[in-house]
């Protein structure tokens, strides 16, 4: 089934070691959530820049559709197939605005119900070694205007972006337990 507005289910994968939710006054929110895994940076990298192995949530329903051109300017974008009598297609969710390998990788668009509004986000996602593992930091910032108030969407779209963490931290063998 072709899906043209993502669902906003949230995966009980992996729980993030912490994870918060900021409304903000000024027409948006931020979602924050942070995890350690037993892998090394370089390896959290190889996988955060093929989203295609672990991202959920895409337009025509199948994450092999998707790719990452990790570099200043590149498309994180999604090939759409011809499909129950609609023409193939493309999406673009973000636009590639720094990479620092191993280290951060930083995006702007706007994801799922917010791509119809004027809304856009910003997704930094940092490693930072700890421990015997990597600290994998996940923050999406959003702003601009909607239909309605960005708030109502905050827990959604946090609970979003936790899975689509839980999905790359499923990917590197699950979160290190923390006692």
């Amino acid at each position: 089934m072709r899906i043209f507005a993502p669902a906003l289910a949230v995966s009980l994968l992996a729980t993030p070691a912490a994870a918060e939710v900021v409304e903000s006054d000024h027409g948006g929110f931020a979602s924050s959530h942070s995890v350690i895994v037993s892998a090394e940076r370089e390896a959290v990298w190889r996988e955060l820049v093929h989203p295609e192995t672990w991202w959920s949530h895409s337009w025509s329903d199948n994450a092999a559709n998707l790719r990452l051109d990790a570099r200043a300017g590149g498309c994180f974008c999604e090939t759409i197939p011809a499909a129950d009598g609609w023409p193939a297609g493309s999406v673009e969710h973000m636009r590639v605005l720094a990479v620092f390998p191993g280290t951060m990788l930083r995006m702007s668009g706007s994801l799922g119900p917010l791509q119809g509004e004027g809304m856009t986000g910003t997704l930094t996602v940092t490693l930072a070694e700890e421990g015997e593992g990597t600290r994998i930091t996940w923050d999406y910032i959003t702003g601009g205007e909607a239909h309605y108030s960005p708030g109502t969407l905050a827990s959604v779209v946090d609970g979003v972006q936790g899975e689509f963490l839980g999905g790359l931290v499923q990917r590197l063998g699950g979160p290190v337990d923390q006692d």
